[in-house]
């Protein structure tokens, strides 16, 4: 049986290869996913919709071109998985999308029920700047 940190690199790097669909798969619809920061996609959201229609829906908005995610490292912790990743773009507004982000995935039932995204918000900031 795969361990918890082993699922997420699987599902994750069909998200390398142009496809998030299989990695939100493994998210709960019940998930609380918070966003660190005081930018226009922080916050915390109570289901998966929101944190879709919300935070990445807001980004993807603002984004000339669709994300290029790379697994930076995977960290396993049992029930809690640590996720590092860069994610490539460009915004709208011409400016490079070059973000690395750092998610703490905590599991229940063998999905994901909880997430904190800790990213650089400045860069997010940038993206929303005309």
């Amino acid at each position: 049986m795969e361990s918890n940190a082993e699922r997420v690199r699987h599902v994750f790097a069909h998200w390398e290869t142009g496809s998030s669909r299989e990695f939100f798969e493994l998210v709960s619809p019940d998930v609380t996913w918070r966003v660190i920061g005081t930018t226009p996609i922080s916050g915390t959201f109570t289901d998966k919709a929101s944190f879709v229609a919300g935070a990445a829906g807001k980004l993807i908005a603002q984004l000339g071109e669709p994300l290029l995610a790379t697994i930076v490292a995977v960290h396993d912790a049992g029930d809690t998985v640590v996720l590092q990743w860069e994610g490539q773009s460009r915004g709208r507004n011409g400016r490079p999308y070059e973000q690395t982000y750092c998610w703490v995935l905590r599991f229940e039932g063998g999905l994901i029920s909880n997430v904190v995204a800790y990213l650089d918000t400045a860069l997010v900031e940038d993206m929303f700047a005309g």
